[in-house]
């Protein structure tokens, strides 16, 4: 994608009703629609969806695929898509508002600052779906099921609130059961390394994203933990 396409997004994203953004990490607030600023910690249903329904984030979300598909399945819910490119995040939203997805939302913002922005109990459950794994060495700390971001989950998550982790990465597979089994108050409901070889345990793993399609197309295994903190 060239830069000057990217601006474009970054621009047009800031007229989206249903795109929240936290542009400094050093000085971290929320912007809203043309870049107001807005405080929606602990209100994000009853002042964004103006509803109480249960509330869903999807961490990493790329193009929102999940976010998109689980908020047409499941329209007494809502869903918030959470990534820190904004010219991802702007294929989800624009489909959301195309089709007037109401309970779909995007927020532009780092995951390690997530806390800021959500109360304490406020999110009901999280998909993590194919996030970075980082590979390299001295680089597993920044990935999103390390003890460190567990942390910051709890601070967010209800009480026995699911955590669900798609992957086609063998690495970030095992690291997360291995993290799980050794974090105290984790609890692996379900974990399973080629998820298609078999009916899948739950309907929502049948959405494909657009990394997911590549790696099925090259014979990638995809990968699946379900889990509470």
């Amino acid at each position: 994608m060239s830069k000057r396409n990217k601006l474009l997004k970054f621009a047009e994203i800031q007229s989206f009703p249903n795109v929240y953004e936290n542009p400094n990490t050093a000085k971290p607030e929320l912007l809203g629609l043309y870049g107001a600023v807005v405080d929606l910690k602990g209100k994000w249903c009853t002042e964004h969806f103006k509803n109480e329904n249960p509330l869903t984030l999807e961490l990493a979300c790329g193009g929102g695929e999940y976010t998109v598909e689980l908020s047409r399945r499941y329209t007494n819910r809502n869903f918030i898509g959470v990534d820190v490119k904004g010219a991802r995040i702007w294929k989800g939203s624009k489909v959301a508002l195309a089709e007037d997805l109401s309970n779909a939302a995007f927020l532009r913002t780092r995951i390690e600052q997530i806390a800021l922005f959500f109360e304490e109990g406020e999110v009901d459950e999280i998909w993590i779906t194919f996030p970075d794994p980082f590979l390299k060495e001295g680089k597993a700390n920044r990935r999103l099921t390390s003890p460190q971001f567990i942390k910051e989950y709890r601070k967010i998550l209800k009480p026995g609130g699911i955590i669900h982790l798609k992957t086609d990465d063998p690495t970030l597979y095992e690291y997360t059961v291995e993290t799980l089994e050794k974090e105290e108050g984790c609890t692996i409901l379900y974990h399973d390394d080629d998820i298609y070889a078999k009916p899948l345990p739950i309907s929502e793993l049948d959405i494909h994203t657009y990394y997911e399609e590549k790696h099925l197309a090259i014979g990638r295994l995809i990968k699946y933990v379900k889990f509470t903190i």
